[in-house]
């Protein structure tokens, strides 16, 4: 704000461009982008691409890039990826995950990392979309996957990866299990995910979400049926404290 101001006083910028700088967010009449979440959270806005037309999310986009922030797509179909590549081929897109994503500079070496653990194959959408948001999102992460309840040792082959992580993401659908067996292993925090994979009276994921909400382990916190995004974040954050400030889950 100081050099912007420096600015207008010397004459480098008018008032109007000043104004348009520090302005908190950006009108583009459909959609009000935030540039300043990141000054307040942390990440700069993310995109939930399910619903928007291609031109919206490539206007949206457009306007991040302006400030030189990363960008983060999510729940994008191929389709979209597609057309939204040919206009900018600098972007990765996640097939699995249903996620597009630009970072303007590698993410700075870290220690520490999020282990993310799915029960099974048919959950992998939902862990992978929780294990690249948490990766562009700046932190490591180490992918346990298939070691659902069905066939438990193989998550007890996996323990000590598990236990030497700063929180675990746990995504299962069916009944919903996996998190609490972790919860009760580990001395860090567990953001459970439930999916909609399950039978009918899965009642689309209704089951296992409910499941996680009623585990009897402690420091388990659950999202909603589907949400590897909204579980990665969470994790990220706490990440951050853990090895940011050297706090302790022990």
């Amino acid at each position: 704000m100081e050099e912007i101001l420096q600015q207008v006083r010397d004459g480098q910028l008018t008032v109007a461009e000043a104004k348009s700088q520090l302005a908190t967010y950006e009108n583009l009449g459909f959609a009000k982008v935030d540039h300043h979440r990141k000054k307040r959270q942390g990440f700069p806005e993310i995109i939930y691409g399910e619903g928007k037309t291609t031109e919206q999310i490539l206007a949206i986009m457009k306007a991040i890039l302006a400030k030189k922030e990363d960008v983060l797509i999510t729940r994008i179909s191929k389709e979209k990826a597609e057309v939204i590549l040919q206009k900018y081929p600098k972007l990765m897109y996640h097939e699995l995950a249903r996620i597009l994503s630009y970072q303007h500079e590698p993410s700075k070496p870290r220690s520490g990392y999020i282990s993310v653990i799915c029960a099974g194959t048919s959950d992998l959408p939902v862990a992978e979309e929780a294990a690249v948001t948490a990766e562009v999102l700046g932190s490591n992460v180490k992918r346990i996957y298939d070691v659902g309840v069905a066939g438990i040792h193989r998550l007890f082959d996996q323990i000590e990866d598990i236990q030497s992580a700063t929180v675990s993401i746990v995504v299962a659908g069916m009944e919903g299990a996996l998190p609490s067996v972790v919860g009760g292993l580990v001395a860090h925090p567990v953001l459970a995910v439930p999916t909609s994979i399950g039978y009918g009276a899965n009642f689309g994921g209704l089951s296992a979400l409910l499941t996680m909400l009623n585990s009897c382990a402690s420091g388990i916190s659950v999202v909603n049926i589907d949400n590897g995004f909204g579980g990665a974040y969470n994790a990220v954050l706490i990440d951050r404290m853990v090895m940011d400030e050297g706090l302790s889950c022990f």
